[in-house]
């Protein structure tokens, strides 16, 4: 159960860093829309 729990943990931290470079991909991609 420890291991699974374990697996489910970094996963759910790869989803999340993922949603975080995204998000931070598209922000910067309309901060520099605003600066053209």
């Amino acid at each position: 159960a420890k291991e699974s729990a374990r697996l489910t943990a970094l996963q759910t931290k790869q989803q999340l860093g993922v949603q975080a470079l995204s998000i931070a991909n598209s922000a910067s991609q309309t901060l520099l829309g605003l600066f053209r």
